[in-house]
């Protein structure tokens, strides 16, 4: 996984619980890193994991929860990062659907080692979009924060619904998108 979303997430954790909530987590996990990282370093996704864990213990905030809102966080800062992903589109599903084929494409050309999940998308109607997230990492809940913070940077009330159809050796959820 690529630093940025390390660096990101303990930024969150900064800023919602403070610097010490940071150093705690980072103490009291087993990072291979040292909780040292870099935008452009790759490392284990089980790093991001343990994180979001320790900061569910301290918090009592389940860690669905917590990676739900920084998959909303995140979309700001990409927004903020890389806003010629949001200048060309209008809606949320058009944002969501350029994910795989315009997104990605760029990510790959900055990162050809990195592995990203695959968005892939149908508008059915104005109001009505499927989305499938499949990854080899279990972070659909990083997915649904990002699907919510797209909602809302373009303004739009969309209710979520999640089916999942993960296997051991792969998660795969169906966001079915409903603009209301």
């Amino acid at each position: 996984m690529k630093g940025i979303v390390f660096s990101e997430f303990i930024e969150l954790v900064e800023d919602k619980f403070g610097f010490e909530m940071a150093d705690d987590i980072i103490e009291k996990s087993n990072l291979p890193s040292g909780g040292a990282y870099t935008s452009v370093g790759t490392y284990d996704h089980h790093e991001l994991l343990e994180l979001v864990t320790h900061l569910s213990q301290e918090t009592g905030i389940p860690v669905e929860d917590l990676v739900k809102v920084f998959g909303e966080h995140l979309l700001v800062r990409f927004a903020e990062g890389y806003p010629i992903f949001f200048e060309s589109v209008t809606t949320c599903f058009e944002f969501l659907d350029s994910i795989e084929n315009k997104v990605h494409v760029e990510v790959k050309k900055l990162y050809p080692e990195a592995e990203l999940p695959t968005f892939d998308s149908q508008i059915e109607s104005e109001q009505k979009m499927t989305l499938i997230y499949t990854s080899k990492r279990p972070f659909s809940a990083l997915a649904y924060g990002l699907i919510k913070g797209a909602s809302t940077y373009f303004n739009e009330q969309i209710e979520i619904e999640m089916e999942d159809k993960s296997t051991p050796e792969q998660t795969k959820v169906i966001f079915s998108l409903v603009k209301l």
